[in-house]
């Protein structure tokens, strides 16, 4: 199943798409956060699909982020070598970990603003894994138990703020509009093999990025055992699984975005999302 939202920023109504068409569901009377994932939402809602008639979603409205505002949102550096090698890091022997604002979630074809001050932003294409269930101290070999499903992200971030401004890597990560996720939260059948998905991101037209899950250096199962032995993770919960090779930061010069820029990307089976750049008004 694939759900998206869908209306003006702040006021979305819940949707699925089916055979690539657009389907309101917010009669349903729920939308996709923690309750609807922790009391086995997905399933209901495939219930009230069968058992009700839907109207269709007009091609041209807005989508917003497929996930209500979830309680935080993961993130983990350096998890693909390459990505590690262009910035000039040693591959991690753990997971590194940080934190995203939820205020800085957007739709997937919102714009990117650059913050006041900024001279470094950057762009990240990443798999994002959504939590189905409460999660602490989980087993690595029980972890995909506890995946919903998938979606796009892309991780934007300020590389001066990130890395040149002291303390952690949080500052750089959190602005706003720096999450545009979606087009659609896929549940997890959908994407059969999250390890061997390809995932690209164009910057005007030319590919900057153009890797796979499969060069991961700690997967899925590891991830959500490993951050789960450090926070409870929560239904509707998101853990960005990091960016292979390509951002700006990697690049000689480094190369970073500017008003004007359309950037573009897309993971398989996860759909494409477009930002047009614009400075901060």
């Amino acid at each position: 199943m694939k759900l998206i939202r869908f209306g003006e920023p702040g006021k979305e109504k819940t949707g699925v798409i089916i055979d690539g068409k657009k389907y309101d569901t917010s009669t349903f009377g729920e939308d996709y956060n923690e309750y609807f994932f922790e009391t086995n939402g997905i399933a209901r809602l495939a219930d009230f699909i069968d058992n009700n008639a839907l109207t269709q979603v007009a091609d041209d409205e807005r989508l917003g982020c497929p996930l209500a505002r979830p309680s935080k949102i993961v993130c983990i550096g350096l998890n693909y070598v390459d990505h590690a090698r262009e910035t000039n890091a040693s591959p991690p022997t753990e997971p590194v970990i940080f934190m995203k604002a939820t205020t800085a979630i957007v739709g997937p074809f919102d714009d990117i603003i650059i913050p006041k001050n900024s001279k470094k932003t950057d762009w990240e294409v990443e798999l994002a894994v959504v939590i189905g269930k409460q999660a602490s101290y989980v087993a690595e070999a029980d972890a995909m138990d506890y995946v919903a499903g998938y979606v796009l992200h892309n991780d934007v971030s300020e590389r001066e703020f990130q890395i040149e401004r002291g303390g952690t890597w949080d500052k750089g990560k959190g602005c706003d509009t720096f999450a545009p996720i979606g087009p659609f939260f896929a549940t997890k059948d959908e994407i059969p093999d999250p390890q061997n998905l390809r995932l690209w991101l164009k910057v005007n037209g030319e590919i900057m990025q153009d890797g796979n899950t499969n060069n991961f250096i700690f997967n899925i199962p590891f991830l959500i055992a490993y951050t789960s032995q450090f926070m409870t993770l929560l239904p509707g919960d998101i853990i960005s699984t990091g960016t292979p090779a390509g951002v700006g930061l990697g690049m000689k010069p480094p190369f970073y975005l500017k008003p004007g820029d359309i950037v573009e990307l897309g993971i398989d089976g996860l759909g494409t999302s477009r930002q047009a750049v614009k400075s901060y008004v």
